[in-house]
């Protein structure tokens, strides 16, 4: 018997615990827990927030199932593609029935009694694309694009301005909400405007920001830092709040300067706060974006959605929300890492 083993065996005997109790509970906490990991040696990982992780495959396994389930319910069984026959106009431009969306093949179907009543689909391409035409759609706005603009670039014009409005939000924010956090004078100047801004919807301001700012750029960027910025005052002066007492009163005691206790002991203590208010802020800020640029802009890929409904091109408005849901996704992802980069610590003490 290993030394180890034994000194596991000599903490049970000591405390009355049996050999089987012991078993039990490896055996709970390699169910419930994290499988039994030696470089920690948790006996119980239930409840432990350091122990929970996302792991990869299971996010495989749900985007697959979602796919799925996407392209059973729009998919046409039993489609006779010997009943359609392509129109003449696209005929003689040489389409032929492979080249026709789902959409057209059914929109054709549909004049005949005969061919609708062969074939089933849950959800008619009318409401919403199958998952070959919206992939189809992709290819062609990343060459053709959408009114003379690639998707590529509406994507740009998109993440430019969310990242614009969130750098300002932050840059004015965490200031003053550490400074409501450390001061009694700051926290009870800001205490007013805070509270009665912070509950005003920033969809509610697109007109008054249209005409006190334009159109375009102009309206869209201070809208999205007004979006952002109550959210990182909110967290911000939380994590300051939060910070441990003893920990303060230790820094002091080994001679920290305010300086230094506020780089070395209170913003590390805020940025689990300042993290999940950036999370917040930035889905916040998305859906922000999307109905700003519906009004005035020409790029972007909430103007790109709005320009396709009158033409009812559900393909490019899925499309369009598809690359705003990954982007979401993929800025999560990022800040996740540089959470785990630099608050180590977090669920741990």
């Amino acid at each position: 018997m290993t030394g180890s083993m034994g000194e596991v065996v000599g903490a049970g005997v000591a405390t009355g615990e049996t050999l089987e109790a012991l078993d039990k509970t490896r055996w709970s906490a390699g169910l419930f827990g994290n499988g039994g990991s030696n470089d920690q040696r948790k006996t119980v990982t239930f409840g432990d927030s350091s122990a929970v992780r996302s792991l990869p495959l299971w996010s495989l396994l749900s985007l697959v199932l979602l796919i799925a389930f996407w392209f059973l319910s729009t998919q046409a069984w039993g489609l006779p593609s010997d009943q359609i026959v392509v129109p003449e106009a696209l005929a003689e431009d040489g389409v032929t029935y492979d080249d026709l969306s789902d959409k057209q093949r059914i929109a054709i179907c549909s004049q005949s009694d005969e061919c609708k009543a062969s074939y089933s689909q849950l959800v008619s391409p009318l409401n919403f694309p199958s998952v070959r035409d919206t992939w189809n759609t992709f290819g062609e706005l990343n060459g053709e694009g959408f009114r003379g603009i690639t998707l590529w670039e509406h994507t740009r014009a998109s993440l430019v301005r969310v990242l614009k409005g969130m750098f300002f939000g932050s840059f004015f924010g965490v200031p003053i909400g550490f400074a409501m956090g450390l001061s009694s004078r700051a926290r009870g100047f800001f205490d007013t405007p805070v509270e009665m801004l912070r509950p005003i919807p920033p969809l509610a301001l697109i007109p008054l920001f249209i005409l006190i700012f334009g159109i375009g750029d102009a309206s869209a960027v201070p809208l999205l830092i007004f979006a952002s910025l109550w959210i990182m005052i909110i967290a911000s002066r939380s994590g300051v709040q939060a910070a441990s007492l003893p920990k303060i009163r230790a820094a002091y005691s080994l001679g920290a300067s305010k300086r230094q206790l506020l780089f070395r002991v209170l913003l590390p203590n805020a940025l689990p706060e300042l993290f999940t208010g950036f999370r917040v802020a930035l889905g916040v800020s998305w859906g922000t974006l999307v109905a700003a640029e519906i009004i005035g802009s020409q790029d972007g890929l909430g103007a790109m959605i709005f320009a396709a409904r009158p033409f009812f091109r559900l393909d490019v408005i899925v499309v369009g929300i598809i690359v705003i849901a990954v982007l979401g996704v993929l800025m999560d992802v990022i800040l996740r890492f540089l959470e785990s980069k630099l608050i180590p610590w977090r669920g741990k003490v």
